[in-house]
């Protein structure tokens, strides 16, 4: 038997378990196993350290993310510039490597819909997820970054980083989550959690004609998807980033490439939602 899980606190929301396990049957995959753990913070080390050799790699949520990093051998240079790790691969001498594939997932879900690549972008939102979307919109060719925050002391941290961190970004500005002063940007990245959607929703311009990627992908549409559809915005949903960073995760502990259209229609299946 070869194992992996989804760790974190809480996880019993996650959808990690359905994607994975729907790659296992749709390759024919025997002997996998992908399971969840609820672990905090103060447990990792622990739980870590309880894995044996048949643990083939760990999918972290919050709030390990940024705590994982100490438990790594080789740290990638993706998550070392997050300063976040949201996957676990164990090595041949038993130790783990940390990466992050949260980029990789923003960079799949966005680049189908982009007609062409994007230079002006907002991030809503200025929490640890916000951080690997940056990252990922530099990628796509992102330069001017606004950052809209309830804490702009935190918004101003994350465009301070995003200045210094020498992937592209040349130009931002800092703002409260007031009503968005511009229609400027090719695309807006949403990472505010559901207890601020609303808010976020009544701030949506009547008009944009740029792409929306909310995060969150339970409760689809949320209010913030609805408000940015009726403004003519293409709205990208959280369960693509979901889809595309587990799929590298796949590849990652499988060795296997990831069958997208079967893990998508798992994820759907377990939101309720029609595949």
């Amino acid at each position: 038997m070869l194992r992996a899980a989804v760790l974190g606190h809480p996880v019993e929301h996650s959808l990690s378990p359905a994607l994975h396990r729907a790659g296992y049957e749709a390759l024919g995959l025997q002997g996998w196993e992908y399971g969840r753990a609820d672990v905090e913070v103060a447990g990792l080390a622990t739980h870590l350290a309880g894995l044996d050799a048949t643990w083939r790699g760990l999918s972290l949520t919050m709030p390990l993310k940024e705590a994982a990093l100490a438990y790594a051998v080789e740290v990638s240079a993706v998550a070392r510039r997050a300063g976040a790790a949201n996957t676990l691969v164990r090595r041949a001498d038993g130790g783990w490597d940390a990466t992050n594939t949260d980029v990789a997932g923003v960079v799949g879900a966005l680049a189908p819909r982009l007609a062409q690549p994007p230079t002006r972008a907002l991030v809503l939102g200025a929490g640890a997820t916000a951080r690997s979307c940056v990252l990922a919109l530099a990628e796509l060719g992102v330069t001017t970054l606004t950052v809209r925050a309830r804490d702009t002391a935190r918004a101003a941290d994350l465009l301070a980083w995003a200045l210094d961190a020498g992937v592209g970004i040349r130009n931002g500005s800092v703002a409260g989550l007031e009503p968005w002063v511009t229609t400027a940007d090719d695309v807006v990245v949403s990472t505010v959690p559901p207890a601020a959607a609303e808010h976020v929703a009544r701030t949506v311009p009547p008009v944009h004609d740029g792409v929306l990627l909310d995060v969150v992908y339970a409760g689809w549409p949320t209010p913030v998807a609805r408000a940015a559809a009726a403004a003519g915005m293409s709205v990208v949903s959280g369960l693509e980033m979901l889809l595309h960073q587990g799929a590298e995760q796949f590849r990652l502990f499988t060795g296997h490439e990831a069958p997208l259209a079967a893990m998508r229609a798992a994820g759907l299946r377990a939101l309720g939602e029609p595949g």
